[in-house]
């Protein structure tokens, strides 16, 4: 997460304004409060109330694990619980997303958290991930560090350049939003394994396409698939806001008939990686 320790909340506040290239004029008529009482909260010279925090935050579409922060610096309580993932707490959270992705089958589905981390997956998954090396399928699983590194699924992407310059844009949109550390140390890492072969510009999608596909070798075969990605956009808890459900797709008829093919012969395809 970002580091806060130490540093004034109006200071805080005045960088997710930044981050949000908002004007303290665009942000107050947001927020419904005067430009002059929010300068006076960004230089420290007026000390916002929880209520203010809060307003500010939501305006700047601040995560829940940094609106928690931004309230911790102005000597206020978090607002925002954070539970395991395993917590009764989130039990039904637990049993929708356990039903998405055994409902999804024979298709690949995994669950995320925000440093793409696999906290659960279908047996679909092995599909994907065969072949790949053991310490990288060790949990906790990251699914862009296995998707990129030569010995994950890199050297079976077909399009490797295509899928690479997709995945570090996600994950450079997603470093903006948060300013998350170990994000952006996850970026400077992912562009660490690039060869010759994926520094030229990414190619274009073939005139058929609709999406953006993973071409993944599959022994003989190839297998075309898309996603869709999907949160809980009411979440309440740091971790449930921070949860993402990404369902893959075949793009065609071959990689559908394919899967399903594997689906049901035992053994073809070893069950995905799972955190928990």
């Amino acid at each position: 997460m970002t580091s806060t320790v130490g540093r004034p909340v109006g200071v805080l506040l005045r960088e997710w304004r930044e981050r949000r290239r908002l004007s303290q004029l665009e942000l107050s008529s947001r927020a419904e409060v005067s430009t002059r009482h929010l300068s006076f909260v960004e230089t420290g010279r007026s000390r916002p109330t929880p209520e203010l925090i809060l307003r500010l935050t939501e305006q700047l579409d601040v995560p829940l694990r940094e609106r928690n922060q931004v309230l911790l610096a102005g000597g206020y309580a978090p607002a925002y619980p954070q539970h395991g993932l395993d917590a009764p707490a989130l039990a039904g959270v637990r049993a929708a997303l356990r039903r998405v992705l055994d409902g999804h089958q024979p298709y690949p589905a995994l669950v995320l958290n925000r440093w793409w981390e696999v906290q659960d997956a279908n047996a679909a998954l092995g599909v994907m991930t065969a072949g790949c090396a053991a310490r990288l399928l060790a949990p906790p699983v990251n699914a862009l560090r296995l998707s990129l590194h030569p010995d994950g699924l890199a050297p079976r992407i077909a399009n490797l350049a295509q899928w690479r310059g997709r995945l570090l844009a996600q994950l450079q949109h997603r470093v903006e939003r948060t300013g998350d550390p170990r994000l952006r140390a996850l970026h400077a890492e992912l562009l660490g394994y690039a060869g010759d072969d994926v520094q030229a510009p990414p190619p274009t999608a073939r005139a058929d396409d609709v999406v953006v596909p993973l071409r993944l070798r599959d022994g003989a075969a190839e297998l075309s698939l898309f996603s869709i990605s999907a949160a809980v956009e009411t979440a309440a808890d740091v971790t449930v806001d921070e949860l993402v459900i990404e369902c893959f797709y075949p793009a065609d008829d071959d990689t559908a008939a394919r899967l399903r093919a594997l689906a049901v012969s035992p053994g073809a395809a070893p069950a995905g990686p799972a955190a928990r």
